[in-house]
């Protein structure tokens, strides 16, 4: 088990427990932040959108077409713009630091 810090919307960090396997946007969810994640995990929505930290941003997977084409269609889009349905933790993000993007 590791963990996550997940900047809510009221510019409160929150320490979350994570574990391998589960998406950053189940890992939100399941503690109960306001994150909507209409679709439950299948890249069809962007209401899992999140920032992540620029000292992270370069070590997470590449996204995919499905996952640019639903951040096309959201707004507040930044560089370090994912959706959180589409990164599974791992060991290696112990310590990632993500901001809820704006609703």
């Amino acid at each position: 088990m590791g963990s996550i810090f997940v900047n809510d919307r009221d510019g409160k960090t929150h320490k979350l427990d994570a574990q391998k396997g589960s998406t950053f946007m189940e890992i939100i969810r399941d503690a109960g932040l306001d994150i909507e994640a209409a679709c439950g995990g299948c890249c069809a929505c962007a209401t899992c959108h999140i920032y992540i930290d620029h000292n992270w941003f370069d070590m997470l997977p590449i996204k995919e077409g499905d996952e640019e084409a639903m951040l096309d269609q959201t707004f507040h889009i930044l560089k370090t713009s994912r959706l959180g349905c589409q990164i599974e933790y791992e060991d290696k993000y112990e310590g990632i630091n993500l901001t809820l993007a704006p609703e």
